[in-house]
């Protein structure tokens, strides 16, 4: 047993185990509310217990689980104060970052990001899903890399990481894909031209309607959510 990691197990196995868990988490293939057990998710991701175990206390870190007595750990539920605060922080920061990156920005390759975007999201189609919000994330975050703030950058994809799962849960309730697109193309064209004040106005407007989309979807009577 190494000296250096006595209990969590070889750290790039609970690396991997990270990385699936949160994956599963993020897109809600693991639900709000779900009981996560050690043993049978080690047989699922083909891994050991120790891994897994090492995997969800980072993951508790994170606040995407919690440990409950008499249960193991449970996915955590999206509340109405996590959606207000991740959504409140990206106003202010997303804007910022389209109003730095305008006449930065290469066109071609955010159209080509966009172009993945408006393939849309297909619900029953989990790889599509997948694909359309690996996409949006991207498009997102190579915005914020063109402010040239490698702080504003990480900042942006962890707000971008726990907006995920609060759009996946909006987005089978209401697709707003095509709408989505649409604002892309915009932001594209503000940020190619340089007109700064336009894209940081539109990042603004396409990040509210998300914010506005999911908690309409998520205060519905059977939503996943916790006020």
């Amino acid at each position: 047993m190494s000296l250096l990691h006595p209990v969590d197990g070889p750290p790039l196995l609970t690396d991997q185990a990270v990385a699936m868990l949160r994956r599963d988490i993020l897109t809600t293939r693991l639900g709000p509310g779900e009981t996560v057990s050690e043993s049978a998710t080690a047989q699922r991701l083909g891994l050991g217990k120790a891994p897994v175990r090492a995997a969800l206390a980072r993951l508790a870190e994170e606040g995407l689980v919690v440990s409950v007595p008499r249960r193991g750990w449970v996915v955590s539920l999206v509340t109405i104060r996590d959606i207000h605060e991740v959504f409140d922080l990206r106003l202010l920061l997303e804007p910022e970052a389209a109003r730095r990156a305008a006449g930065r920005v290469d066109g071609a390759a955010l159209a080509r990001l966009d172009a993945v975007c408006a393939a849309g999201y297909r619900p029953e189609d989990e790889e599509s899903a997948l694909a359309f919000l690996d996409a949006n994330r991207a498009f997102h975050v190579a915005i914020a890399d063109l402010s040239r703030n490698l702080r504003l950058t990480r900042m942006i994809g962890r707000l971008l990481d726990e907006s995920t799962r609060m759009l996946v849960l909006g987005l089978r309730r209401r697709d707003r894909t095509g709408e989505m697109a649409h604002e892309h193309a915009a932001l594209v064209k503000a940020l190619a031209e340089g007109r700064a004040a336009e894209a940081a106005a539109l990042m603004h407007d396409q990040v509210a309607a998300s914010r506005d989309m999911v908690l309409a979807a998520l205060t519905a009577p059977d939503a996943a959510i916790a006020v």
